[in-house]
C-alpha cells in the first residue's frame, strides 16, 4: 500500500523532529497537537520555535489542531503524546483509522496503572474490532540531532513482517536509517526502562562518580532490562541492538538527555519537585519508574537498580544511600 499521508500525532520535539524527516522525503505531513495556541504559533512561524528552532517546515508539511483533519486519509498515524495521555488520545482517534492503517508508536514509556506498553494499549483499545498494524519506532535518537540530520539509525518493530518494511522504507532517508523488526515487546520495554537507568546514571554523575560507576550503571541496567522483557516474552537478542545497549547508552552519556538530565539535579541535591518545577519538557523515567517498579513485582522480577530508583524518587531516599545499598547487596554471579 502506498502511504500518500501521514498524520503526526504529537507537535513536541520528538514529533517535529519525525514530521521534518518525512516532509523533507516531500511525504505529506499533518503534525497535530491539543494546545491550540502553540498549533497557532506553527502556523504563523512556518517552524517549531518552542521545540525545534531554525529548522522550517518544508511545504508539505501541514500543521492542525483538528484531530479528525489530521488522520483523515492518512495510511500511516505516528503517535508521539506523553504515555500518561496515549490512551485517551487513541480512543480519540479510533474510530477515525481505516482497516490496514498503520499505527506507529514512537513513546517511550509504560502506563502507570495498568503496566501496559503503548502498542497493548492500542490492542486492548481496537479489541480487534479493525484491521490495524500496530508498530513500534524507537532506538537512540536525541529529537535535536535528527532535525539537524545528523545521522542516526533506529529500529522499527511490527509483528507483521510487511508492516515493519513498510515503516522502515517510509522514514529511510539519507541521514535516517531504519532496521526492520518483529520484536514488538522488547523494544517497547527496551525504550522506556532505559530513561529509568539513565535517571540513575545522572544521579551517579551528580555525586561526582566517575567512568567506572557510570559503566557498572549501565551493564547492570541493561541486564535488569533484559531480565523483565524476557519474562514479559521478548527475544534476548534485542536487548543488544539499537533500541536496547544503543538507546540505553546514548540515553546515559548524552547531555541532550532530559532523564539523565533529572538525576544529574537529583545528585546534586535538589528534590524531585524542585527538578520537575524547572522543566519544560516531559521526562519520561519519572512516571515509568513508578509503572515498571509495579510491574515488575507483579511479574516476580528482581531489578534491584529498578527498586532503588523508586525508592529515591517517591519515598525520599537519599542519593547516597541507594548507591550503597546496591553495592552493599549479597554477591553474586554475573548472569544472576
Amino acid at each position: 500500500m502506498k502511504i500518500d499521508k501521514v498524520a503526526m500525532i504529537g507537535a513536541g520535539s520528538w514529533g517535529t523532529a519525525l514530521a521534518l524527516v518525512l516532509a523533507r522525503k516531500n511525504i505529506r505531513v499533518a503534525l497535530w497537537d491539543r494546545d491550540a495556541d502553540h498549533i497557532a504559533n506553527l502556523v504563523r512561524d512556518r517552524e517549531n520555535k518552542r521545540h525545534q528552532p531554525d529548522h522550517p517546515f518544508p511545504e508539505s508539511l501541514e500543521v492542525t489542531d483538528d484531530l479528525g483533519a489530521a488522520v483523515q486519509g492518512a495510511g500511516c498515524v505516528v503517535m508521539v503524546v506523553p504515555s500518561h495521555g496515549y490512551r485517551a488520545v487513541f480512543r480519540e482517534l479510533w474510530p477515525q483509522l481505516s482497516d490496514g492503517t498503520l499505527v506507529v508508536s514512537a513513546v517511550k514509556g509504560i502506563e502507570v496503572d495498568s503496566g501496559m506498553t503503548m502498542t497493548e494499549i492500542m490492542d486492548e483499545e481496537n479489541k480487534g474490532r479493525k484491521r490495524l498494524h500496530f508498530c513500534v519506532l524507537s532506538g537512540p535518537s536525541f529529537a535535536a540531532e535528527v532535525a539537524d540530520c545528523q545521522p542516526t539509525a533506529v529500529t522499527a518493530a511490527c509483528v507483521d513482517p510487511e508492516a515493519a518494511e513498510q515503516v522502515q522504507q517510509l522514514f529511510a532517508a539519507e541521514y535516517f536509517r531504519v532496521y526492520a523488526a518483529s520484536d514488538v515487546k522488547g523494544l517497547e520495554i527496551s525504550s522506556a526502562m532505559k530513561n529509568v537507568i539513565a535517571i540513575g546514571a545522572g544521579i551517579c554523575d551528580g555525586l561526582g562518580y566517575g567512568l567506572n560507576t557510570r559503566a557498572a550503571l549501565i551493564t547492570r541496567g541493561l541486564a535488569e532490562i533484559a531480565r523483565m522483557g524476557v519474562a514479559m516474552g521478548a527475544q534476548p537478542q534485542t536487548f543488544a541492538g539499537l533500541g536496547g545497549l544503543g538507546d540505553l547508552v546514548l540515553t546515559c552519556t548524552g547531555d541532550l538527555s532530559r532523564n539523565r538530565t533529572v538525576g544529574l539535579k537529583l545528585g546534586s541535591g535538589l528534590t524531585l519537585e524542585e527538578v520537575l518545577a524547572q522543566m519544560t519538557m516531559v521526562a519520561e523515567g519519572v512516571k515509568t519508574t513508578r509503572s515498571c517498579y509495579h510491574l515488575a513485582r507483579r511479574l516476580g522480577v528482581e531489578m534491584p537498580i529498578l527498586e532503588q530508583m523508586y525508592q529515591v524518587l517517591y519515598n525520599g531516599k537519599r542519593c547516597e544511600d541507594a548507591v550503597r545499598d546496591l553495592f552493599q547487596r549479597g554477591l553474586k554471579k554475573e548472569n544472576g
